[in-house]
């Protein structure tokens, strides 16, 4: 069995003078949610018309669920979900009927349509209001019935595009509470972009960043910290000039401040602080506390922008 439900090598598309997509290679397992993250205009979306086989690549491989594209791209479609910048509703249909209408698309049996219907808005909180019509409801709402639709036919695997953008914060908290149980219980694999990083951060198994179209880092939230500094905090006394410049000579060490009882360290990578807690203790300070963070991933991505930033010029 394939692990992987997308893989592409060196994609790349132009539009005119715009590079939109940059040799792009990109590995996305089986069953995870994979995060594609960067600011608007970095080629998000357009790698998605790609990977389903909407726009022909300039050069570079595509393979999706073990599928060829462009060469294969109708059966890619058949066997994914989607859902891109329209929500692709009725908004005169009541709930059950847009979902119905897209299972005889679909070529599904009566039975099988009308259960996977009930299965699908029971699980999302709307079966109750099944009958309404789509135009009274909140966005909210029709976002979550949108992602039925995209997972009304069992696809192996799901597309969305900004699936929270234009939502407040308790129906995008909402809307991401569901998608991350429906993913557990259908074994879908997700691929997801969005410029959100706290969206990215509660809900990606891993993540790739991507900024004017190419790729700068794929991988676990873990893997990707590396690239950013390790903070210490020492709580204490005694932390004396002295004691700064013993530890600004460490090579681990970026950046130290003392701050009455606290001093800070931003360490150059993930190392162990027991041998910096005992040069400031043999430099005559006294620890209390020591307290280590991790870099959120806003940190890694701001770095990773600027260290680009830095590349380009």
């Amino acid at each position: 069995m394939n692990t992987f439900a997308i893989r592409t090598q060196q994609l790349t598309r132009t539009f005119g003078p715009v590079r939109a997509v940059d040799q792009l290679t990109l590995e996305v397992r089986q069953g995870e949610i994979f995060g594609f993250l960067g600011p608007n205009g970095s080629g998000k979306t357009t790698t998605i018309r790609l990977l389903l086989g909407l726009l022909q690549p300039d050069a570079g491989q595509i393979e999706v669920l073990g599928v060829p594209v462009p060469q294969r791209a109708a059966e890619v479609r058949e066997r994914t979900g989607a859902l891109l910048e329209h929500a692709g509703l009725y908004e005169r249909l009541s709930a059950a009927d847009n979902l119905d209408y897209y299972g005889r698309i679909w070529r599904m049996p009566a039975a099988e349509r009308n259960q996977r219907i009930h299965e699908l808005l029971a699980s999302l909180g709307l079966w109750e209001r099944r009958n309404e019509q789509v135009k009274t409801w909140s966005r909210g709402m029709k976002q979550k019935l949108a992602i039925a639709r995209a997972l009304l036919h069992r696809p192996q695997l799901i597309f969305l595009d900004e699936p929270t953008a234009g939502l407040d914060p308790i129906a995008a908290a909402s809307l991401r509470d569901d998608l991350r149980t429906l993913v557990e219980r259908e074994g879908v694999t997700v691929f997801l972009t969005t410029h959100n990083l706290a969206e990215a951060e509660k809900l990606c198994h891993r993540v790739g960043i991507i900024r004017q179209g190419r790729l700068l880092a794929q991988g676990s939230l873990a893997e990707l910290r590396r690239h950013e500094a390790l903070h210490l905090e020492m709580i204490g006394r005694a932390f004396t000039p002295h004691v700064v410049t013993a530890l600004q000579s460490q090579p681990a060490v970026k950046r130290v401040e003392a701050n009455g009882a606290r001093l800070l360290i931003e360490l150059a990578a993930a190392s162990d602080p027991a041998p910096l807690v005992k040069l400031v203790v043999e430099h005559g300070g006294q620890v209390e506390e020591v307290h280590r963070s991790n870099a959120s991933l806003e940190e890694v991505f701001l770095t990773l922008m600027e260290e680009e930033e830095a590349h380009a010029h």
